[in-house]
């Protein structure tokens, strides 16, 4: 463990009085999580603690379905330390916990019955098993060992199908059950290759859509005979046609197979596939934006759909019938998250803006009236104090237009020139989006710093060209690249300090936080850097195997001699002697996706310079933190982190 940094002293570890007076008592500290491993980063004086309190008890909802017997809602929310599910019987009732686990959990209602499945995981390790849930008890389906995701359920509501990696750790094998009587788990089509999953059941019960995730701009499609397990290409073997990306697939009660795709066209839009041919006809009206979900109404009638139109959602209802389509203009700007058709026709949908955090809604798809379900807590502060997403855009070196959303804190409560943090998602098939920013609302509301979330290139939501923009070792850091333009602009502008600039990131996210303190670090002053990519050889070696090679479609492929020199010479760990700016490292103990390994290498090397270093590690956690007693910690550190660093406090 490295020593702890004279500056702990300012941080509150120890009050000295005058020469020859005794020595005071310790400041008091937060109480730090028995999982968190602190290595090189001071305790957390309480004050931070009691200061950031309102900003941490915040709570969101995840709409799950609706319950087909008694009508109501089921949600995942958190009360104590971690998420769990609920059912509301009405608009703003009181919220029923039905699941008392220690660990994060979703859940999903069977058709028919509405026999209750749970997901659940172990410390974030992504092996999720699933369960059926009775009287707060859970009883296992799975084998309590591997990876197992849901893909979908039969129309009837008897089979439930979905992907396991039980057989070899790597391949997403296809499997159903019902879970009213787990003996009838069985295999139905052994693959190879982690990107497998059952899209939809035919309304007759006898096949399936198979979809295979090849990359983002590619995925495959195939019919599954459930009896025979025989996978057969749509339009057959021979079928010449274009790669495309789909989205969700889903059968309408009439057998016409729906689905998103970009074939085509730029963007995802909804249409119809053929089943003969494989070919995909648009039906959707959008010329630009991402549909990104949809649900058909169990009798077919509408289908409803989410579009991403500028990172925003909006909701539309189509009627195949008639070809017509109609806004739902009542419900609030924000963003979009899951969504459901009731079987009694009700829409179901989760929603988050700046202003408030995720709740859940319903829609009357005949009147298309909005009603408002759950109001969730922000801890006694006022939400509509929230700072409004600011779109900002520039031109790249190469003359690409990238953008990004700019929250600014207060002018009458900071005057002045401000500090800024540049927030990069991760993916980097991801997106920023004018949501709900939790925590980061103390440090735009409390501490006066703005906070930037770019959209580089690589990025979701643009089309399916930008998105390829990054791919490959070759073209990674061009995405890096498009950070100087914007530290440009903000640079630029008359109320941020262009000489108190910071970077943060996560995952890939993570990648790109690294290397823009390398590639810009005479023009940042710190850098927090969460579960992230340090070196992409030892990263593609050591991440979980049944994402594996998915990963090298995105990144490169270490084992070709030379594009592993070039994932070897984009690395931040090669550069890491260039590394100069202080420098903060969230872990995961548990991480599948980016191993502690990753995160341990690269301080050790920072350090190895004489540079600093505060690494935490949660060992009950994976790509990232979902327990709120380690969500604080976290960001009580990180606070103390920018204050001293970017707001030179001492």
């Amino acid at each position: 463990m490295q020593r702890l940094p004279a500056l702990a002293s300012a941080l509150c570890l120890l009050t000295l009085a005058t020469p020859g007076a005794a020595q005071t008592a310790a400041a008091p500290l937060a109480p730090k999580p028995a999982a968190i491993e602190v290595d090189g980063a001071p305790p957390v004086p309480l004050a931070i603690a009691e200061a950031t309190r309102p900003y941490l008890e915040f709570r969101s909802v995840r709409f799950q379905g609706w319950n087909p017997i008694d009508r109501t809602m089921l949600i995942a929310t958190r009360f104590a330390n971690t998420r769990q599910l609920h059912t509301l019987t009405g608009p703003l009732m009181d919220r029923h916990q039905i699941s008392f686990e220690s660990e994060p959990v979703s859940g999903l209602l069977m058709p028919g019955d509405g026999t209750q499945v749970v997901i659940k995981d172990k410390g974030g390790d992504e092996f999720f098993q699933f369960y059926t849930l009775k009287d707060g008890r859970l009883t296992l389906l799975t084998d309590g060992k591997s990876r197992n995701e849901v893909g979908a359920v039969s129309h009837d509501g008897h089979w439930l199908g979905y992907r396991s990696t039980r057989r070899n750790g790597v391949d997403a094998d296809l499997y159903v059950i019902d879970p009213r009587h787990p003996e009838t788990n069985r295999l139905v089509a052994q693959v190879t290759g982690g990107g497998w999953q059952i899209g939809d059941f035919a309304p007759d019960g006898k096949t399936a859509l198979v979809t295979e995730y090849v990359s983002v701009a590619r995925t495959n499609l195939y019919r599954l005979d459930l009896s025979k397990g025989t996978l057969t290409p749509l339009g057959g073997p021979k079928a010449k046609l274009a790669p495309a990306a789909f989205g969700k697939v889903a059968f309408a009660p009439d057998g016409k197979l729906w689905a998103t795709s970009d074939a085509g066209s730029d963007f995802l839009r909804l249409g119809t596939v053929d089943l003969a041919s494989g070919r995909f006809t648009a039906r959707s009206p959008e010329p630009r934006g991402d549909v990104e979900d949809f649900d058909i109404a169990p009798d077919g009638r509408f289908i409803a759909y989410t579009v991403n139109i500028a990172g925003e959602s909006k909701l539309r209802l189509f009627v195949p019938a008639s070809g017509t389509m109609r806004d739902v203009a009542k419900l609030p700007a924000g963003v979009i998250g899951a969504m459901k058709v009731a079987p009694w026709g009700t829409i179901g949908l989760s929603l988050e803006s700046a202003k408030f955090p995720a709740d859940a809604f319903s829609v009357d798809p005949i009147s298309l009236a909005v009603t408002r379900w759950t109001a969730s807590e922000t801890g006694g502060l006022d939400p509509a104090r929230n700072a409004a997403a600011e779109l900002v855009e520039v031109k790249s070196f190469d003359g690409e237009p990238v953008s990004g959303y700019l929250y600014r804190p207060d002018p009458a409560k900071f005057p002045g020139k401000r500090p800024v943090i540049v927030d990069i998602h991760g993916g980097p098939e991801g997106q920023s989006r004018p949501g709900f920013r939790g925590r980061t609302n103390y440090l735009v509301n409390e501490l006066g710093i703005a906070v930037l979330l770019p959209n580089v290139r690589g990025s979701t939501g643009f089309g399916k060209r930008f998105v390829a923009l990054d791919n490959g070792p070759f073209k990674r850091e061009d995405s890096v690249r498009d950070i100087e333009p914007l530290l440009d602009r903000l640079a630029a502008d008359p109320q941020i300090d262009g000489a108190a600039m910071a970077v943060t990131g996560g995952s890939y996210g993570g990648y790109m936080c690294y290397a823009s303190a390398i590639r810009y670090g005479a023009r940042l002053k710190a850098a927090a850097c969460a579960v992230a990519i340090s070196n992409f050889v030892t990263f593609l070696q050591n991440t979980q195997g049944y994402r594996r090679d998915l990963r090298r479609v995105e990144y490169g492929d270490e084992r070709n001699p030379v594009q592993r020199a070039q994932l070897l010479a984009i690395s931040p760990l090669t550069h890491a002697d260039r590394l100069a700016i202080p420098l903060m490292v969230t872990t995961g103990g548990n991480d599948p996706r980016v191993p502690r390994s990753e995160a341990e290498q690269m301080v050790k090397a920072v350090r190895a310079q004489g540079r600093t270093a505060w690494h935490l590690i949660a060992l009950d956690e994976g790509h990232g933190y979902a327990k709120k007693a380690n969500q604080d910690y976290q960001f009580w550190t990180e606070v103390a982190f920018w204050k001293q660093n970017l707001l030179g406090e001492r």
